[in-house]
């Protein structure tokens, strides 16, 4: 029994210690490991920072780029039939579109089905125009017609989605 109780009064003391310095370098360790990846996210936002800032620019430009009379300026060239030009607009929205469809990892997902709204919206006006014009007759009256659209709507959706644009980018760098 003697044994037993110099056993105990040995371990008991021991285990408390260990216990005792565990549970600090415990503490110790996981602050140092949330320092760490706090430092990491502030590292990786710093180099997220520039992507997001480009991608608000690009988007900027592809809502530029989609708007009607900037199209129809880049597009319609003298002598295109209403039919060609109606495709070449609708070409010219795809391929802006593929081209800057990426840029959706740097913005809310608000914000890219803004975006997505724009685009449909400017598909919509030019088919909208296309159906009262005969795919043989003549560009220009595409072009006047979907301009004549254009000036009856209040508000496009491609301006409102450079205001988001504008409104997003913002809030990220404030």
């Amino acid at each position: 029994m003697d044994f037993l109780l110099e056993v105990l009064k040995l371990t008991i003391p021991g285990a408390l210690t260990f216990l005792a310095a565990y549970y600090v370098l415990k503490t110790y360790l996981d602050h140092q490991s949330k320092q760490e990846q706090l430092r990491q996210q502030r590292e990786q936002g710093k180099n997220a920072l520039p992507l997001k800032l480009q991608a608000y620019e690009r988007l900027s430009m592809f809502c530029e780029r989609i708007t009607i009379p900037n199209l129809l300026l880049r597009v319609r060239k003298e002598g295109m039939n209403a039919g060609a030009l109606r495709l070449s607009v609708l070409l010219a929205i795809q391929q802006e579109y593929e081209h800057n469809i990426t840029q959706q990892v740097y913005v809310s997902a608000q914000l890219w089905e803004i975006i997505k709204l724009a685009r449909e919206e400017s598909v919509n006006l030019i088919s909208i125009a296309a159906q009262d014009i005969d795919n043989a007759a003549d560009g220009k009256q595409l072009a006047q017609r979907a301009m004549q659209l254009v000036d009856e709507q209040e508000a496009l959706v491609v301006e409102r989605a450079l205001q988001a644009i504008r409104k997003e980018a913002a809030s990220r760098m404030g």
